[in-house]
């Protein structure tokens, strides 16, 4: 990877030192799994369990792809972040919400209910529009 920065007319070209990176990133790796270790591998899935190790953990990512010079996120420790996502949470799937409806006595209450008030009014507005001694 490349990075151009512009200092007036020239421009500086940065190299991205990918194998520096590669080499620094399992130390953040490792610091993760040492603070996860902390936590009770049945609360792997409670976010609210774990975020502060996973904030150092982005951090730490983040901090040696700028040493190495590289952009963050970026596909290699995309693909490094992906396998301690691997690791630790594999098995914490999203459960997909199943909705029912509901029994039908009270489906058929919440369908009457405002229909039979839009009829109330209506009516109540033609009956007021036909007594011509309540108009002004």
């Amino acid at each position: 990877s490349y990075t151009r920065s512009e200092f007036g007319p020239k421009f500086l070209l940065i190299v991205c030192n990918e194998s520096l990176m590669l080499e620094k990133l399992p130390r953040c790796g490792k610091s993760f799994e040492e603070m996860m270790k902390k936590v009770d591998s049945k609360k792997w899935c409670n976010l609210t369990e774990f975020i502060p190790y996973y904030d150092n953990f982005s951090l730490c990512t983040e901090q040696e792809a700028s040493a190495a010079r590289c952009f963050w996120p970026n596909r290699l420790a995309q693909g490094f972040i992906t396998g301690i996502h691997k690791q630790f949470f594999s098995n914490c799937t999203s459960e997909k919400v199943h909705w029912e409806d509901p029994p039908d006595e009270i489906l058929i209450t919440l369908i009457l209910i405002p229909v039979l008030l839009m009829v109330a009014m209506i009516s109540l507005v033609v009956w007021c529009s036909k007594r011509s001694d309540i108009l002004v």
